[in-house]
């Protein structure tokens, strides 16, 4: 509530109050410092920031400061210093859109409540004790379960029966990677499926590794969930597509970009239950006292377009179960 809106309902009384008691009677507009592993440009990361700014203004919080720092490209060192800039302002709390930013955030200041809108294995990362009890100042969402590693195999032979070879690429060296992987191995073993692991550093790196992957018959790819795949997710689609790789991926965006098939968590609707969770905070909760929680809606999406210009015939069976279907 603004000065004269209260003196508006109060009238001349509260004229008479000390002026130490007239300021705690007014509302404090609160901050809260956003951190982001994608450019400024990304429409996805616009897109997430205008679902959690909405949600909030549904929650009542309509006079809110928001300052927001976007890192291209996951670099470490521009993470670490919007990081220091962030927590230098004071905000109320932190939102982190993934595991680099929560790790980047948390270095600089284990006071201040922070939100993970998404991160793979926060526990394997030490950013909480448990999901039930995180126990510190981080709490948040996590992207998907660990089984999906297997899962993506698994929709790979679906859509693509003749691969037995796949390579996995990512960029990021974190648990996040091994998270996924011990199901992608076990299920990529049961259906006498060869999987390689490639850790890349950069898009010259990426198109080295596939381009060698490629070279032989009957190969798939599988992309991790990985800020700097998804930043680049344009060359990767176009990569997957020009070595005529049947690819499936984590994410909506990427079938949107013209990949095959994604399945994964909807990272929106992460976002918008990330203001709930800033509400609660901003209300008084202890960030310590809130769970970790998985997600609640997922995405099968699948680019029939795709499949045409790969030779492929989508199995009735799969394209029933879709969520979405890009002809």
């Amino acid at each position: 509530m603004r000065r004269r809106d209260i003196l508006g309902v109060l009238g001349g009384a509260a004229a008479a109050w000390p002026t130490t008691g007239r300021a705690q009677q007014l509302s404090k507009t609160r901050r809260i410092g956003v951190l982001f592993a994608l450019a400024e440009s990304d429409p996805q990361a616009r897109s997430r920031l205008a679902v959690f700014r909405g949600e909030l203004k549904k929650l009542g919080w309509s006079d809110v400061t928001m300052d927001t720092r976007y890192v291209a490209n996951n670099d470490a060192e521009t993470h670490q210093r919007y990081a220091k800039e962030l927590v230098a302002l004071q905000p109320d709390l932190l939102l982190a859109q993934n595991g680099d930013a929560t790790s980047a955030l948390l270095q600089q200041t284990h006071t201040i409540p922070i939100i993970f809108a998404f991160v793979n294995n926060p526990v394997g990362n030490g950013f909480v004790a448990s999901f039930p009890k995180p126990g510190g100042n981080v709490t948040g969402f996590i992207s998907n379960e660990p089984t999906m590693g297997g899962k993506w195999v698994e929709l790979l032979k679906e859509v693509a029966p003749n691969v037995t070879r796949v390579l996995v690429p990512f960029n990021t060296p974190t648990s996040a990677a091994e998270y996924y992987l011990s199901s992608l191995r076990a299920t990529a073993a049961l259906l006498g499926i060869d999987a390689s692991i490639a850790f890349i550093r950069n898009l010259s790196e990426l198109e080295a590794v596939v381009a060698t992957h490629a070279r032989a018959p009957l190969g798939g790819l599988v992309v991790m969930p990985d800020a700097y795949l998804t930043g680049h997710r344009l060359e990767v689609t176009s990569l997957a597509a020009r070595h005529r790789l049947p690819t499936v991926y984590a994410y909506r965006f990427f079938a949107d970009s013209g990949g095959l098939l994604s399945y994964g968590s909807d990272l929106l609707d992460n976002f918008r239950r990330a203001a709930i969770y800033a509400d609660r905070i901003l209300k008084g909760a202890k960030v310590s006292e809130l769970p970790v929680q998985a997600p609640e809606k997922f995405e099968l999406v699948i680019n029939v377009k795709t499949a045409k210009a790969l030779g492929l015939t989508v199995p009735p069976t799969l394209l029933a179960r879709a969520d979405g279907v890009i002809e």
